[in-house]
């Protein structure tokens, strides 16, 4: 497999694993009744921080997927791996640094670094398009 496809499919499964986290998570509340099955919020907020910095990290993988999950496919389907190979690894290291520094904190110092971890791959999503586009 291409660092390419190996990105995409790396991208696509740390979604899951934060999803089956949190599923997990929600499976022992129900189970312990500390929460009724039809009790949980989408964005988690009647739970605890760390369960709606989860849920919010998952998210943004979710809201993340068709931008930088389709640059990554364009490149498969279009035969130019070569424009993205070389950063793929960078850009999958850079997503799951950015959900679990979200995972582990809220403070000013882990929100930039948060930031830092999402600029790369703006950075990286950015050039991505325009080598994409012939530009």
């Amino acid at each position: 497999m291409t660092p390419t496809l190996t990105a995409l499919t790396g991208f696509v499964a740390w979604s899951l694993l934060l999803l089956l986290i949190m599923e997990l998570i929600r499976i022992q509340l129900v189970l312990s009744k500390t929460v009724p099955a039809n009790g949980f919020r989408p964005d988690n907020a009647n739970l605890s921080p760390f369960m709606q910095r989860l849920a919010r990290a998952h998210a943004n993988c979710v809201e993340g997927l068709p931008i930088f999950g389709g640059l990554l496919l364009i490149a498969v389907l279009a035969g130019q791996t070569q424009i993205t190979d070389s950063l793929a690894y960078a850009f999958l290291a850079a997503r799951i640094a950015q959900s679990l520094i979200h995972l582990a904190s809220v403070s000013a110092m882990a929100v930039t670094l948060r930031f830092t971890a999402f600029a790369v791959q703006l950075g990286i999503g950015a050039y991505w398009a325009l080598r994409l586009l012939g530009v």
